[in-house]
């Protein structure tokens, strides 16, 4: 009898009747992906699993979908799903909800310890955008057993004041009404929001988010394998553009270089927006238009990712755009080298999160009075004004507890000095930016330097500057 008292839903069978999906061949699942190499099935389950038993009793998780992200009028960016839904899915698809429960729920005809709703199967919409997994694909290709059309989630009604504990992750923004579509982002969440009203309690987003960002920073064999995959082909494209770069390129035909690369080795997307900055770009973090023609003049920070079934690497190098550093500049990129190998040999299991950034740290405001650029050791954020590290992962600068470092963690050593034009310093020094970045998986022993295949020496970057890449025979 207590059992009965702890029903969540009372749900028809009608509700949830899979309407629409019989008209369209679901033998056409077979072609939804062309890749052989996506994680199975089970590596979402054990995901999910691992989240209901760091779930407090008698509570449930709630996750959305990201949203579509609109560019302009009718055409809105490629999709890209929420890194934690596609960590507990792998579902790629907008306008979905997953409901995981920490004990079996009982509905009328079956129970169960998560719910799925989805988008449903549409022969005119897929004619237009591609395919969709649909109620079937979902359990056929991604292994979920009770899967609903998402227009069915506000006809349950479910009551989730019977829970103890609500957590939730509900998307930031962009979240747009289609008056059409009564299983849209904007009508699940809502939906949601209207029955988190009736409840006393409040829906707790930073408990799950602590949750979900301890179990992603731990990398799985299953993923490490992909991210070597992203990391790899990212080397590969940096490596191809220190042989391609000339003195007249544009950023952006250096930017065309190593992208062409992701996507000749496999990637679907860049990690993040491409940074290619020359001179006086260089000295801005997350400089993106990209258009500068270099002739010839300074330095060319290359701060690039390839993305690879939903994971990212993150990688910089700072190249002479003549083949040859100056002296300042030589000066300068060997105090950044110094300050990241310090940085890396202190990634080590068991190190605060923040040791390879403090004693980068140290290197920097030693070497910067050293050479007069700063007058008191505070002054370093001037030119150094980010910190060393980041996890990596679904997201480039991916969640984590920034506590303990831990085996199978892959973080970021990425010093800068960025010194623009008008610093309070020799005017030699101006518009001098510099940052090196490895993507560096903690082991049980030393760290282990993911990206090390390109060069970061300055005499090893020249010796390669002079190598032709098949790029030059083009132009």
């Amino acid at each position: 009898m207590k059992r009965l008292l702890c029903l969540i839903v009372s749900l028809s069978s009608c509700v949830f009747a899979q309407q629409g999906s019989a008209v369209i061949d679901d033998s056409s699942l077979a072609k939804y992906s062309y890749d052989k190499d996506l994680l199975p099935a089970s590596f979402y389950k054990n995901n999910r699993d691992t989240l209901r038993k760091k779930m407090p009793a008698n509570s449930v998780a709630i996750f959305f979908a990201n949203p579509v992200r609109n560019r302009s009028n009718d055409v809105d960016f490629q999709y890209h799903q929420d890194p934690n839904f596609y960590y507990l899915t792998g579902y790629i698809e907008p306008d979905a909800i997953l409901l995981i429960f920490k004990e079996e729920q009982k509905f009328d005809s079956f129970q169960t310890n998560e719910i799925l709703f989805v988008r449903q199967r549409s022969m005119e919409k897929e004619i237009w955008n591609g395919r969709r997994l649909g109620v079937n694909g979902v359990k056929k290709l991604l292994g979920f057993e009770n899967v609903f059309m998402n227009s069915s989630y506000n006809d349950a009604q479910f009551n989730l004041c019977a829970f103890d504990k609500i957590l939730v992750q509900i998307p930031k923004n962009d979240i747009r009404d289609n008056p059409n579509d009564r299983g849209d982002l904007y009508s699940l969440v809502n939906g949601f929001k209207t029955d988190i009203e009736k409840c006393a309690l409040n829906a707790d987003a930073f408990a799950l988010a602590q949750i979900m960002a301890e179990m992603r920073e731990v990398k799985q064999a299953e993923e490490l394998v992909l991210m070597k995959k992203a990391i790899d082909m990212s080397c590969m494209a940096h490596i191809e553009l220190i042989k391609a770069l000339e003195p007249l390129f544009t950023e952006y035909q250096a930017q065309a270089v190593v992208e062409y690369m992701f996507k000749k080795y496999g990637s679907e997307y860049v990690g993040y927006p491409s940074i290619v900055g020359g001179a006086e770009n260089s000295c801005v973090l997350h400089y993106s238009s990209n258009r500068k023609q270099l002739n010839n003049e300074k330095l060319l920070l290359v701060d690039m990712g390839a993305e690879y079934h939903g994971y990212t690497a993150d990688i910089t190098r700072t190249l002479p755009i003549s083949g040859t550093f100056s002296i300042e500049e030589k000066v300068l990129y060997n105090v950044v080298l110094a300050a990241q190998s310090a940085g890396i040999k202190a990634c080590l299991e068991g190190n605060n999160f923040w040791e390879p950034h403090n004693v980068a740290v140290k290197i920097i405001q030693s070497r910067l009075l050293e050479l007069g650029i700063i007058k008191d050791a505070s002054e370093y954020r001037k030119y150094f004004m980010h910190g060393t590290s980041h996890y990596l992962g679904l997201d480039v600068h991916d969640v984590g507890l920034f506590g303990k470092l831990e085996r199978g963690n892959i973080i970021t050593v990425e010093p800068g000095i960025y010194i623009p034009e008008g610093s309070d310093c020799d005017k030699k020094w101006w518009n001098i930016g510099i940052r090196i970045e490895d993507d560096i998986l903690i082991s049980a022993g030393k760290p282990i330097n993911l990206s090390e295949s390109i060069p970061r020496n300055t005499d090893e970057i020249e010796k390669m500057m002079k190598e032709k890449s098949f790029f030059n025979e083009q132009r």
